[in-house]
Formats: structure tokens, sequence, C-alpha cells
């Protein structure tokens, strides 16, 4: 770190540009200064699919305060829309980094997404975006296995690309499978990539929108006849993964990440009230964050998944039951994830 960046992290700098801090005075001289916060400047946006809702990969060049990440990894990403930061959660799909290095991330417009769709659509190079640091438990162990096996579906093959291009970076000369889940060749992402891969990085390409076979434990035992022994990391769409899981039987060498949340519904019943708003609905089983949008409020929210804590508020009273683990807590005066817990009963939350 240099004297100057750490003068201007210093208590007495934080001080005298109270209450706002200096990465605000630095972002107005320029956008790419900044003390702690990250930020990261659009240098090219290059199309991967168009087919269904496209599909684009962004490449960032952060600020020297990115502390790299590992592959796997995923950040939160803001932009300016409309006047309003809106936050989502993206897999860094370009292999590991270190500090100030260049990263992408690979990104599907989601037709109902507001940040997916401006980073497809209109982002250009130059667009200043914000970054969180890197975080996220899905990653590879040291020493590294002389096996691997990677199970992708859909948009979850971006943290799984993440890791092979880390590999055949540090020149890995171990075996690794590769099994990926599309819904049709138009619809493959990084399919040039994956066609020229190294030998010793066996790539199997499922379609089932063309009649491909989908996920069984017979098809894998075809394709990897050992595979609860072989180490796995696998993420998609959760219906991929707990498929997956069923087939792991609770086996320790399988390490997942949920592209989507689970669908997991409460039972109807009860009132949902929210306080700030002064506003009572029936209780549909839903998220809150859900059954607050139905109600025509707007929480603020970011992920949708439990990983980025935007949409946390205070439950002043009953019990909610959180989506990805199907814990319930009664405590009265609790923060909770809004777009990751659903009401059981009665349930009173400020928004």
């Amino acid at each position: 770190m240099t004297f100057v960046q750490t003068l201007l992290r210093s208590p007495v700098v934080a001080a005298l540009t109270w209450p706002h801090s200096v990465d605000r005075y630095l972002e107005l001289v320029n956008p790419m200064w900044a003390a702690k916060e990250v930020r990261a400047r659009v240098v090219r946006v290059a199309t991967e699919t168009r087919a269904g809702a496209p599909v684009a990969t962004i490449t960032l060049q952060p600020t020297r305060t990115w502390n790299g990440h590992l592959a796997g990894q995923y950040v939160q990403l803001g932009v300016e829309i409309d006047g309003a930061r809106r936050i989502r959660c993206f897999s860094v799909s370009s292999p590991e980094s270190g500090r100030g290095d260049r990263i992408t991330i690979t990104v599907r417009a989601n037709p109902d997404g507001v940040v997916s769709k401006y980073l497809v659509e209109c982002a250009r190079p130059g667009t200043i975006v914000h970054l969180s640091q890197a975080a996220g438990g899905f990653t590879m162990p040291e020493p590294l296995p002389h096996r691997l096996l990677f199970i992708s579906g859909g948009s979850g093959i971006t943290p799984v690309m993440s890791m092979v291009r880390t590999l055949l970076r540090r020149g890995y000369g171990g075996t690794i499978t590769f099994l990926h889940y599309a819904q049709s060749p138009a619809h493959q992402i990084f399919a040039d990539e994956l066609a020229e891969l190294p030998p010793n990085v066996h790539v199997h390409l499922v379609y089932p929108g063309q009649g491909g076979r989908f996920f069984t434990p017979m098809e894998l035992s075809r394709l990897v006849p050992d595979y609860p022994d072989v180490d796995t990391w696998a993420c998609g769409p959760a219906g991929l993964v707990e498929k997956i899981q069923a087939a792991y039987d609770g086996g320790d060498k399988l390490r997942v990440e949920y592209f989507k949340t689970p669908v997991l519904r409460g039972t109807a019943g009860g009132e949902v009230t929210f306080t700030k708003a002064g506003a009572t609905a029936a209780n549909t089983g839903t998220t809150l964050l859900e059954q607050a949008e139905a109600a025509g409020l707007t929480p603020e929210f970011g992920c949708r998944m439990g990983i980025c804590f935007s949409c946390t508020s205070h439950k002043a009273e009953g019990t909610v039951r959180n989506v990805l683990t199907g814990e319930e807590s009664s405590l009265p005066d609790e923060d909770i994830r809004i777009c990751v817990s659903i009401p059981v009963g009665n349930c009173a939350v400020e928004i």
C-alpha cells in the first residue's frame, strides 16, 4: 500500500470528510480513484450467445482496492439506474486474480432482471460499476486432487469455467471431466473455448431441449463410473443440483452452489403486516420480498438469493422459515433477509 493510500484511509481524513467517506470526494475527481471502495471500468462487452436471453462477457478493470479472487467466487456488482444503485451477484468467470487485475463476469440478460439486462444491453467501454470484494466458499482445495469432476447447468457454468481456466493456467496435469447442460447448442456459453480444451479435459455437453438425456445417476455412472469417489463441483439451477445431491447421497466429495434458490413454499394462512407502509395482506406462503412486491411495495433487494444482505429488514414479531436451510425462527425483534424468508402464520416486518 502506498503512502497516499495509507493517508486516505486514516481516521484523520475520515473525520475531515464526515459525514461522507473520502471515496465520495475522490469519485468526483476520478471515478477510478478509491481509498477503500472497489469500482471497475468496463473495458469490453463480448456477446457469447443470442439465443433466448442473450449472454455477454463483461471485462472489468477494477481499482487498486480490488484484492483479487479465487476461482469459483462471486462479486456483488452495483450499477446506477434511474438514479438508484441496483446490486446483483455474479460469479467471476475469469481465472483467479490478484490485486487490481482485470476480471470478467458472464451475464445472461434475464428478461425480468434490471441489472443483467443493463449490463448486456447498455454497458459500454468506459461504464463505471461498483464492486464488492470477492466472496464465497465454492472454491478448490490445496493441494489439488488428481481427478476432478465439474457439473454445471445454464449460467452455472461461469464459476466452473473460472476453475477450469485457473487449472489450465497453472499447468494442471490431472484429469478433468466437465459435464454441462444447456438448452441447445445455440444456448451454449463458451462454445468455442470448450471445443479447444486440452486432452486432459473431457467435455460432455448435453442438450435436453433437443432430446439429450438429462441428469440421472445411471447416465453419470456411464461417463464417470466411480463418480461418488471423485472430487466434484456442481453449479446450476436448484432442480439440477438437488438431483446431483441425491445421486451422491450425502457423500463428502461433492461441493455445490445453487444458481437459483430452491423453490420452497410455506403454508398460506395468517396475515403479513408491513409496519412502515401501514399495510396488511393475506400470507400467500411465498417469501416476504415477493409478498411485499405483490402488495405494491418496493423494498430494497439485491441478489434475491440470500447472499448480499441488501434486503435485510427488521422482523417485529412472528415466525419465518429460511428457504435455503428450512430452519424456522420465532425470535422477536430480529433482522432477517426477506428474499429467503417465508412467514409461517402471522408476521410483522418493518417494510
